[in-house]
Order: structure tokens, then C-alpha cells, then sequence
């Protein structure tokens, strides 16, 4: 990697860690030039506009989180194993999220709902995409018949989405991991009711 790439990646990660924490309405170029230790020049040599950092900044994210997201179901056996450890990942919100800042999902769903739609679609991409992946696990689990074939898969991949992300606001919120915790062990026994009689032996 040359020198001109290295300085467009520290660009970028150092500003997808300022815009998770303070929120792309709340972060100024002044703040990636300190965050950086760049000039104006130095940051405009590598961008033509915050917007086009942020769009990079929350790739980034995403990229890291779904690593350790792919890392996590990679490391279970079960379809059910695997729509758990999902919560693994952020079972310490509080303090050692996969990213500094928290869900750089919800962070940029929450922020951008009204005021920044390529960031909403930027965002509206990679939550189809965690559907997708959830969807595909249910489904691998209706084939290999541990789940019942009437399990629902869409509405079953909403709830399991929503449910990790409600967890994690409430635990950033009340600075308490419990909720987190709370969430997957309801999904656990609610997943168990879709188990067929065969994978219950």
C-alpha cells in the first residue's frame, strides 16, 4: 500500500470512530483534521466532501462488523447456535464493541432516518443484507431438519434483527450489558418452540 492509499485509509478510520461516536451532523471537518492530525489540504487531497467520507467511514464499519458477525456463526454448529452468537458479538456493548461508537448500523439508521438519504441507503443495504444472512441460516436449519418447515423466515429474521438492535441501544443507553444478556436468552427459548421433535432427541 503506497503512501497516498495509507493516508486515505487513516482518513477513514479515524473518521468512521468519530462519526460512530459523535454522529455524522455532530463531526465537522475541523474534527476529522484533529482526529486525523491533518491539514484541510491533507483531508481534501484524499475527498471531495465529508459526504463522501462518511460513505467510505460507514463502509469501513460495516466491513468490520460483519467480519466479526461472519466469525462469530462461522465458530456454531446449530442454525439455532448460530442466530445466538450473533448477540456474542455485542455482549459488551458497553465497553468493547466490534466498533468503537457501538452499531455503526444504528447509529446511521437513527441519524440519517430524515436529514441524509444516501447514508439512510447506505444503511437500508446492509440491513437487507444482515436479513439475508439471518434468513439463510434459518433456512439451512429448515433443510438440515432441525427447524420446522413452517418456521417463518422473514418474520423471524425481523425479530432476531430488531431484537440485537434494541438490545444494544438499551444496554448504550443504561450503560448495562444485561439487556443484551435479557434478549438472547428470550430468543433462545422462543427459537426452541421452531425445533423439530427429531433435532430435540
Amino acid at each position: 500500500m503506497g503512501k497516498g492509499e495509507q493516508t486515505r485509509m487513516h482518513i477513514i478510520r479515524k473518521s468512521a470512530e468519530l462519526f460512530n461516536v459523535r454522529g455524522y451532523a455532530g463531526s465537522t471537518i475541523s474534527d476529522i483534521m484533529k482526529a486525523t492530525g491533518l491539514k484541510k489540504g491533507g483531508i481534501y487531497r484524499n475527498f471531495v466532501s465529508k459526504d463522501q467520507i462518511a460513505a467510505e467511514a460507514f463502509d469501513y464499519s460495516t466491513a468490520i462488523l460483519s467480519e466479526r458477525l461472519s466469525k462469530a456463526v462461522e465458530s456454531a454448529d446449530t442454525a439455532i447456535e448460530k442466530m445466538l452468537v450473533i448477540f456474542d458479538v455485542y455482549k459488551d456493548a458497553v465497553n468493547n464493541p466490534p466498533v468503537i461508537g457501538g452499531c455503526p448500523l444504528l447509529n446511521t439508521a437513527i441519524e440519517s432516518d430524515d436529514t441524509h438519504p444516501e447514508l439512510r441507503e447506505q444503511a437500508l443495504r446492509v440491513m437487507k443484507q444482515f436479513l439475508s444472512t439471518i434468513q439463510e441460516i434459518i433456512r439451512d436449519g429448515i433443510d438440515s431438519g432441525e427447524l420446522r418447515s413452517d418456521s417463518e423466515v422473514v418474520s423471524l429474521s425481523s425479530l432476531i434483527l430488531s431484537s440485537l438492535e434494541g438490545a444494544i441501544m438499551a444496554s448504550k443507553l443504561a450503560c448495562d450489558n444485561n439487556h443484551i444478556a435479557y434478549s438472547k436468552e428470550h430468543l433462545h427459548r422462543y427459537l426452541l418452540s421452531y425445533r423439530t421433535e427429531s433435532a430435540r432427541i
